[in-house]
């Protein structure tokens, strides 16, 4: 996609929204292959009905906005969300601010205020389980049954199963808490990644030949500590290395910080933002007598971490411009 990706705001002026739009409803979190059955769906139907297909996802994420102090492990934050719906074809999203107001709307309020009046929709696409209004009374269900009176189109998207496990953002969070990047990746659709801003560390990996660009993940990040392979993203360009995050117990135990090591590259990378995609899991983070063994370790994970990314030449999240 190019920077023509509509982003519509609870601001937006009402000119400004492209009347008679569909829509794929849902969160997002991720953008995995259960969100992509109903991004399709919405995609066919804004083909048949020769109007445009948009996302329509929440901010913050409901769970944040009824939990606020649990830790929520996002698999993408609004920046990175947008990303990945802006690469999958549709027009644009819609971006509706959850807070108190639109907790207490209730689903029928939702449907005719939102959708009909000030959207203007012709039609909405919805998975299985998506839940909507105030005490999350809203369902697929009664998308379809309202749709005759209302003169929309509505298509339910069933659940989507892997070797028997089905796909869901929980699923996801668990597999990468676990360090199983083949499996969290067969689910996306593609390899999990994070963005960040490189920043400046204690700069020890240098004088021992591995100078890394660190980056600090969100706090509730629940990647499971350890060494991966990683093809990173600078603008345009794709870089391969490999990554440590967690702790650094060999050296102070400290705040987790995601630290990768680019193969064959020579440059200042400080203050850029890098996404970086996980690609296969090396090890778990272990803590080392001395300098010399984790340099020996260090070579061994290169090793492995070219090894994965050789086999996996292309594996990178397909990201649009949202501006």
């Amino acid at each position: 996609m190019t920077s023509d990706f509509i982003i519509v705001r609870d601001s937006t002026p009402s000119a400004a929204i492209p009347k008679g739009m569909v829509v794929a409803m849902g969160n997002f979190d991720g953008v995995h292959l259960g969100h992509r059955a109903v991004i399709a769906a919405a995609l066919a139907m804004g083909r048949a009905h020769g109007k445009p297909a948009l996302a329509l996802t929440f901010e913050p994420h409901p769970r944040s906005f009824f939990s606020p102090n649990s830790p929520q492990f996002r698999l993408t934050d609004e920046a990175g969300k947008l990303r990945l719906l802006a690469g999958t074809g549709l027009a644009g999203a819609v971006v509706m601010t959850f807070d108190k107001a639109r907790a207490g709307t209730s689903a029928q309020e939702f449907i005719h205020h939102d959708l009909i009046e000030r959207l203007g929709i012709s039609g909405v696409a919805v998975g299985y389980d998506f839940h909507f209004g105030k005490g999350r009374v809203g369902s697929p269900g009664l998308l379809v049954h309202e749709a005759p009176r209302l003169g929309i189109e509505v298509d339910v998207q069933p659940h989507i199963d892997i070797d028997e496990r089905p796909v869901s953002s929980s699923a996801i969070r668990m597999a990468l808490a676990e360090g199983q990047i083949t499996e969290a990746t067969a689910m996306l659709g593609g390899p999990w990644f994070a963005s960040g801003e490189v920043i400046h560390g204690e700069k020890r990996g240098r004088v021992f030949g591995y100078p890394t660009a660190n980056i600090r993940l969100d706090k509730n990040c629940g990647l499971k500590h350890g060494i991966y392979a990683v093809r990173v993203g600078r603008g345009e360009e794709r870089l391969d290395g490999v990554a440590s995050f967690g702790r650094r117990p060999t050296f102070d135990n400290g705040a987790p910080l995601l630290e990768v090591f680019l193969f064959d590259f020579e440059g200042d990378l400080y203050g850029a933002t890098l996404d970086v995609a996980f690609i296969g899991f090396i090890r778990e983070e272990l803590k080392f007598d001395g300098v010399e063994a984790l340099v020996h370790q260090m070579d061994g994970d290169s090793a492995g971490a070219r090894a994965a990314l050789a086999e996996n030449p292309d594996a990178f999240p397909k990201l649009g411009k949202i501006g």
